[in-house]
C-alpha cells in the first residue's frame, strides 16, 4: 500500500476510534463534520460503484499492461514535482536533490516519464504532500474530512489539492486537455487499486 493510501486508512481509523460507536446523523465530539462526511461518503461510494470502478475495469481489460505501466510512470514522474517542492519547503535538501535528479532522469531518458529508469538506478521515490509540509511546521491535523471524488482526508491535508493544482504542468493548457489528463490520471489510479479492492492482491 502506498504512503498516501496508508495515511488515508490511518485517518479513517483515527476518526472511527475517536467517534466511538456513534451511528446517528448528528455531530459527535470526535467527528464534528460527521453529517457532511456521511453525505459525501455516500456520494463518493455511488460514484465509485457506478462510474469509477467500471471505467477502471474496462481500462484494465482493453489497455495492454505495458501501456498501463507507462501511464502510471508518467503521472508518478509528474508527482516528483510536488515531492521536490514539499521537500524544499521542509528544508530536506537531500530528498529535494534526489527528486530533481529523478525527474530530470525520467523526463529525458524515460521519454517524458513513460519509463522509470530512476528507481532501478538507485534513486528512491519519495512521497510528500503539502499536508506533511504543514505538519512539519506544527499545523494540527484538524477534523476528519471526506472530500468529493478525492475521498478521506483532513482539514489540514485537503490543502494539498489546491497546491497540487498550482503545480500542475498542464495548468496553462486548454480546458479539454486538462480534463483529458485529469480523467486519465483518475482512471489509472483507480485501476491500480482494483486488485486491492477485490482482495486478490495487495501492496
Amino acid at each position: 500500500m502506498r504512503n498516501g493510501e496508508a495515511r488515508n486508512v490511518a485517518l479513517i481509523g483515527a476518526a472511527l476510534l475517536s467517534c466511538g460507536c456513534a451511528t446517528g446523523s448528528g455531530q459527535t465530539a470526535g467527528d464534528p463534520l460527521e453529517p457532511m462526511n456521511r453525505a459525501i461518503f455516500s456520494f463518493n461510494d455511488r460514484l465509485d460503484t457506478y462510474v469509477a470502478r467500471r471505467m477502471a475495469t474496462a481500462y484494465q481489460k482493453v489497455t495492454p499492461t505495458p501501456v498501463q505501466t507507462a501511464v502510471h510512470n508518467f503521472f508518478s514522474n509528474l508527482g516528483d514535482i510536488g515531492n521536490f517542492a514539499d521537500d524544499l519547503l521542509q528544508l530536506n535538501a537531500t530528498d529535494a536533490t534526489e527528486d530533481v535528479v529523478r525527474f530530470a532522469f525520467n523526463s529525458t531518458l524515460g521519454i517524458g516519464g513513460l519509463i522509470d529508469w530512476a528507481t532501478p538506478a538507485g534513486l528512491p521515490k519519495h512521497h510528500q504532500d503539502f499536508g506533511l509540509t504543514l505538519a512539519h511546521y506544527g499545523v494540527p491535523l484538524g477534523p476528519y474530512l471526506v472530500v468529493p471524488v478525492f475521498g478521506p482526508s483532513s482539514v489540514r491535508n485537503v490543502s494539498d489539492i489546491a497546491v497540487g493544482a498550482l503545480l500542475n504542468p498542464f495548468g496553462a493548457a486548454s480546458t479539454a486537455v486538462q480534463a483529458s489528463v485529469a480523467g486519465t490520471r483518475f482512471v489509472s489510479k483507480r485501476a491500480d487499486l482494483l486488485p486491492d479492492y477485490s482482495g486478490t492482491a495487495s501492496q
